[in-house]
């Protein structure tokens, strides 16, 4: 099998901290995975990354928010299709709103959404790996890098 190798898909997602819980949401759409990440999604062309953040959010959770300064340059890569992923991770606040079971994201991927603490993030499968470290370690002021990975399903 010949893979042919893609120009990257770039995203952003929200690192959103509130009452020192983290929003995370499903990765993956019609339950194939448990894995969680950070809500966002892929960059439209000619719109800011801000502005492209606001509008993932929001589809994703129904929630508004501000966007901060990037946090985190993570990038994951599948081998076998040839898919290369870029995301920049940026500090949010929460603006308005609350999480309501009912909201639907227009794409109808993300179906759950999650405030977890730093006490249970360890017993959950999520990605970027750095993400506690990101969340509530002590260098919260310099964007980091992950290095290129392998997609995790």
């Amino acid at each position: 099998m010949s893979i042919s190798f893609k120009t990257p898909r770039l995203a952003v997602r929200g690192l959103i901290l509130q009452d020192n819980h983290l929003l995370m949401v499903n990765a993956y759409g019609g339950g194939v995975s448990d894995l969680l990440c950070l809500p966002g999604g892929g960059v439209e062309p000619g719109t800011s990354l801000p502005d492209n953040l606001i509008r993932e959010v929001h589809e994703e959770t129904g929630l508004t928010v501000s966007v901060g300064v990037p946090a985190l340059v993570n990038e994951f890569h599948d081998p076998d299709t040839g898919f290369h992923q870029v995301e920049v991770v940026f500090r949010c606040r929460l603006e308005t709103g609350q999480l309501d079971p009912s909201w639907r994201d227009p794409e109808d991927i993300v179906t759950d959404r999650h405030w977890v603490s730093r006490d249970q993030i360890s017993a959950l499968h999520f990605r970027p790996i750095s993400l506690p470290e990101l969340a509530w370690g002590k260098s919260q002021s310099a964007p980091t890098y992950d290095a290129l990975e392998t997609i995790v399903r």
